[in-house]
């Protein structure tokens, strides 16, 4: 369990990036945290592997301050998935996702075992592991930094908008990819986006920031399409222009489901 206990974060420039915010987040589940930039989310998520640390407050891990653990020691423990991959350009594929376990002291035999069995988990052939990463595409580049954050087996993978960079049908793939995976191994997932279809889509917890820093709603989907805290929150997800409102039509012999805006949301199976 992660928990944010009264965090702030104001950076040198005066810029106050987080205010004041107290959030739980379970264990084995996703939490999204959404907003627009400025909103503090991605600062968020770099105060629980101490990439940033708070002016004030406390951030914890399973009771423990995060702020008593050396910050190298603390990373190399959790999985961390950031836009545009990350990938080391110098090394392959192999190398890439093995990193962390040799800096760990796994043996390279070991460590390139794992990562060819990391590969397969994220769907990608093994004939690829001695490439390097500027002959994959995005998509295949993206999956590799998954592997890479799961090659220690950490209890908590971060993901910084990692489908951000890439086409809507690879980001729609790659979605669907962390569903299934997230169903088999169970971790501790709190994923970055400014996109609310994609935070309703993955987030078991849907944690909605606003501008400077302040969360308006931590809740699920459901409960937030249903009961939106705030003016806000109904703005933002698109409740108080009526765009969730589905309905059905027919089309040449199909229902079709239309959003508020009347345009095509998806097929009803039959």
């Amino acid at each position: 369990m992660i928990e944010f206990r009264g965090v702030s974060k104001t950076f040198p420039d005066g810029t106050r990036a987080v205010v004041d915010v107290d959030i739980v987040i379970p264990p084995r589940k996703t939490t999204v945290f959404v907003g627009s930039s400025g909103s503090g989310k991605t600062t968020l998520l770099r105060m629980i592997n101490r990439m940033v640390d708070p002016t004030s407050g406390q951030v914890l891990i399973d009771g423990t301050d995060v702020a008593t653990r050396e910050p190298v020691a603390l990373r190399r423990g959790i999985g961390y998935v950031m836009q545009n991959s990350g990938l080391l350009p110098h090394r392959t594929v192999i190398d890439n996702v093995a990193t962390v376990p040799l800096l760990r002291g796994a043996r390279k035999r070991d460590a390139h075992a794992h990562a060819l069995e990391l590969l397969d988990t994220v769907g990608l052939d093994r004939s690829l592991a001695d490439r390097y990463p500027s002959q994959l595409s995005g998509g295949q580049q993206q999956r590799v930094g998954v592997a890479r954050g799961l090659a220690v087996d950490p209890n908590i993978l971060l993901m910084d908008e990692p489908f951000g960079a890439v086409d809507p049908i690879v980001r729609a793939e790659l979605q669907q990819e962390l569903l299934r995976l997230q169903g088999e191994l169970g971790k501790t997932v709190v994923f970055v986006t400014h996109d609310i279809d994609e935070a309703f889509l993955l987030g078991d917890q849907v944690v909605i920031m606003q501008h400077g820093g302040k969360i308006s709603q931590a809740a699920s989907p459901t409960e937030i399409l249903a009961n939106p805290a705030d003016d806000f929150v109904a703005e933002f997800v698109g409740a108080d222009r009526g765009k969730r409102a589905l309905h059905i039509t027919e089309v040449g012999g199909r229902r079709i489901v239309l959003d508020g805006d009347g345009r095509a949301a998806g097929v009803l199976a039959s």
